[in-house]
């Protein structure tokens, strides 16, 4: 197989770097930092900025990001350079999308966890929020939230402990659906091979 570059996600990095590895590709991941989802409207230029830096390093490049909030400036981006991304509105749809699609039906207003975001809870959502500063948002950011749904992929007990803090922090009940990494495997499989 061909040597292919990967930008990620940085809350899909780790993952993509656990399932190429499994699966012996010779990828490459290069993560863009995660708190660009508080800001989407940054996702796509610095994707393309990434995208040039790698140009001509490798046989193929490919993104490891849903449209995370780009409203289409991603895909139009990614298009203009015939480069694919993976399919999904957010990093939780690459997981799980059915479950996800039947969640949302289900409680429109379910907040969504993944591992990464119960590991990095304080710094990407408390502090990236600024609720660390601002306590008093928490109620105006999450008011219209009526559950949280941890995406688990590899849940621990540790893991478990941090998403139910994360939930306490929000004023959410929690509820735990296990759906391993399968979604982004089989995606980042047409990402790689091509």
């Amino acid at each position: 197989m061909s040597a292919v570059g990967v930008i990620a996600c940085g809350a899909l990095a780790r993952h993509v770097e656990e399932i190429a590895r499994r699966r012996g590709w010779e990828v490459a991941v290069h993560p863009l930092p995660p708190g660009l989802h508080n800001r989407p409207r940054r996702i796509a230029p610095a994707v393309a900025g990434r995208l040039d830096a790698l140009a001509g390093r490798y046989d193929r490049l490919a993104v490891a990001y849903a449209d995370c909030g780009t409203l289409g400036a991603l895909d139009g981006e990614l298009e203009a350079r015939g480069i694919a991304r993976l399919r999904g509105l957010h990093c939780y749809d690459v997981f799980a999308a059915e479950d996800v699609a039947r969640a949302a039906a289900e409680a429109p207003g379910t907040y969504f966890l993944t591992d990464f975001l119960v590991r990095s809870f304080d710094r990407t959502v408390w502090r990236g929020l600024g609720l660390d500063r601002h306590p008093e948002l928490r109620d105006d950011y999450f008011r219209h939230y009526t559950r949280a749904v941890w995406l688990a992929q590899r849940p621990t007990p540790e893991l478990r402990r941090g998403a139910e803090a994360a939930a306490g922090r929000l004023g959410l009940p929690l509820e735990v659906r296990e759906v391993g990494d399968r979604g982004l495997e089989r995606q980042l499989e047409s990402l790689v091979r091509g």
